[in-house]
């Protein structure tokens, strides 16, 4: 294996703690997502029976914005381990070194997306959105609704500098089987 290979891979470490990172992220706006909703929906339910169980009306903004969150994130990990969407009818058919090719360029574009997602999410994030605020919450700021895109964006840079790694490297170094 070539000496940069046996270098570059010392950073895989990194993006496991990065996928970790988001991962957990995402897991906790998962359980937040469903205890919000398990109460607003027992306010709903169960208020009329139980003066102190009410539905908030945050309830409905706070859960929306969690699931922002989590789709975009989730996006970002599903290009780590390769489970995002893809055209893959015609793989069998296209020579091997062409698809690995093919590979590159898509990642290369994924790429640029998650560059344009941070640095125009970010400027949007900073300027318009930290200027609203939420309806039901007007003293948090919707800089935390529009932040899920430029968070997303870097998580999907790191994710595709890696996948972008293992193909180059898939040209140089075989796999010992």
């Amino acid at each position: 294996m070539p000496k940069f290979f046996e270098t570059m891979d010392k950073i895989r470490p990194a993006y496991d703690w990065a996928y970790k990172i988001v991962l957990f992220i995402c897991k906790l706006l998962l359980i937040a997502d469903i205890l919000i909703t398990s109460y607003a929906v027992a306010g709903r339910l169960l208020g009329q029976y139980i003066p102190f169980l009410t539905d908030p009306a945050w309830t409905e903004e706070v859960v929306l914005t969690c699931m922002s969150y989590m789709a975009v994130l989730s996006a970002a990990l599903s290009i780590r381990r390769g489970a995002h969407i893809r055209m893959t009818a015609f793989d069998r058919y296209i020579p091997k070194t062409a698809l690995a090719v093919l590979d590159i360029i898509a990642d290369i574009a994924v790429l640029a997306l998650g560059l344009i997602m941070l640095i125009v999410g970010w400027r949007y994030t900073s300027t318009l959105g930290s200027r609203g605020f939420y309806v039901s919450l007007p003293w948090l700021s919707r800089f935390w609704m529009y932040l899920p895109v430029p968070v997303a964006g870097l998580a999907m840079i790191v994710f595709e500098l890696e996948a972008i790694y293992n193909h180059i490297k898939a040209f140089f170094v075989k796999e010992e089987k």
